[in-house]
């Protein structure tokens, strides 16, 4: 399967849904899906390379820590990506992410900018693994 994620539409905050294959795909859609939120993903240069690291005990602390990640980059650096090279590890009961995130720093003229993510909530947050795939059900407060 193609790994893809979908927006659906929500009350206040934007809600979208990721499936992929595997972990390592499905964290890079529910990236480009919370980039894609705040700006045009098309538009972003991969000028600066980022080392992102997270650990936790299960996928879904994994998955949350990881996009909260990314807010924090904008919030704080005003970066942006449209790259991830993912890794994701199990070792005694704990999951390890190490990402690598290519992008640049926020250009109003360039990155046509939607909507600012605050958080990643963790309300109907979600990843499942089914038969065949991953999913991710993701609501992000803006």
């Amino acid at each position: 399967m193609k790994p893809f994620h979908k927006f659906f539409d929500h009350t206040a905050d934007v809600l979208f849904v990721a499936r992929a294959d595997t972990l390592p795909e499905l964290f890079r859609e529910c990236a480009l899906a919370t980039e894609e939120t705040m700006v045009d993903v098309s538009t972003l240069k991969a000028r600066q390379k980022v080392k992102i690291l997270a650990e936790s005990k299960d996928i879904e602390g994994l998955l949350h820590d990881f996009l909260e990640e990314l807010v924090f980059f904008k919030d704080y650096k005003q970066l942006l990506f449209s790259k991830f090279d993912i890794e994701i590890l199990e070792k005694k009961g704990s999951y390890t992410l190490t990402s690598y995130a290519y992008g640049e720093k926020l250009d109003v003229a360039r990155h046509d900018p939607r909507v600012d993510v605050k958080a990643v909530t963790r309300h109907e947050f979600e990843v499942v693994r089914d038969k065949q795939s991953w999913k991710a059900k993701v609501l992000l407060d803006i």
